[in-house]
């Protein structure tokens, strides 16, 4: 089986992950403002803990977003500026990928909305079906809560559920939602090791993040106009 190191800092939760032969290793870190600082030692304690060197690894894998644009660059850059060097196949995976993969072995469910908190009263949100695989029915989208519209039945998982609970609460969607579910390196690893064996691979000069915005905060005015309509 092929050695993967996979990192995700999509959200406020850092996490690193290592599949070294069946092993599963993983560190996480609390924080947002903290991921470019400690994401490499996360990933030199991984090494040290496997005995392996970074070279030994055969693909390095980030969660290319949608997320935080801050996280999800910063994801991004320290992938690769590690596989350059060493000239290391990368993996983008998706975050809601990741978050549907991590609903399934936690639930066994086959059909998942994963619903990602974009704040500024929006949500990120995908559909995917696993049959022998992944499959997506609905790509990545960015909407309010409200126009979240999954085809058929699927179990929800995500902070978005926390986020915005009235909103969920009164589309029905949130009756049977995991909403604990967030991204990590975990599961972006092992959808990277599958990733890996099927040729899916950039070069380190190729990987780039997935926006799905590109405002990322209100202004002054937008943000006492919500404010106002809200407390209307």
């Amino acid at each position: 089986m092929p050695t993967i190191l996979a990192i995700e800092t999509s959200t406020e939760l850092a996490s690193a992950a290592l599949l070294c032969g069946s092993r599963v290793i993983m560190r996480e870190s609390s924080g947002v403002h903290t991921h470019s600082q400690t994401i490499l030692p996360m990933v030199q304690s991984l090494l040290v803990e496997a005995g392996i060197s970074l070279s030994q690894c055969d693909a390095i894998a980030f969660g290319c977003g949608p997320g935080s644009f801050t996280g999800v660059r910063t994801a991004c850059g320290i992938v690769q500026g590690l596989a350059f060097g060493l000239n290391l196949p990368v993996v983008p995976v998706g975050t809601l990928q990741a978050m549907a993969h991590a609903c399934h072995a936690a639930s066994g469910a086959t059909d998942v909305l994963a619903v990602l908190d974009a704040r500024m009263g929006e949500v990120y949100w995908a559909q995917y079906r696993y049959a022998d695989g992944w499959q997506t029915v609905l790509e990545p989208n960015l909407s309010t809560p409200s126009a979240v519209a999954p085809q058929g039945e699927a179990l929800a998982c995500g902070n978005g559920f926390q986020a915005y609970a009235a909103a969920f609460e009164q589309s029905g969607l949130a009756v049977h939602a995991w909403s604990g579910i967030t991204p990590h390196a975990v599961s972006v690893a092992q959808l990277a090791r599958t990733a890996f064996s099927r040729g899916l691979t950039v070069s380190a000069r190729d990987a780039q993040p997935l926006y799905l915005r590109n405002k990322v905060a209100l202004t002054t005015a937008e943000r006492k106009a919500k404010a106002e309509a809200a407390a209307a």
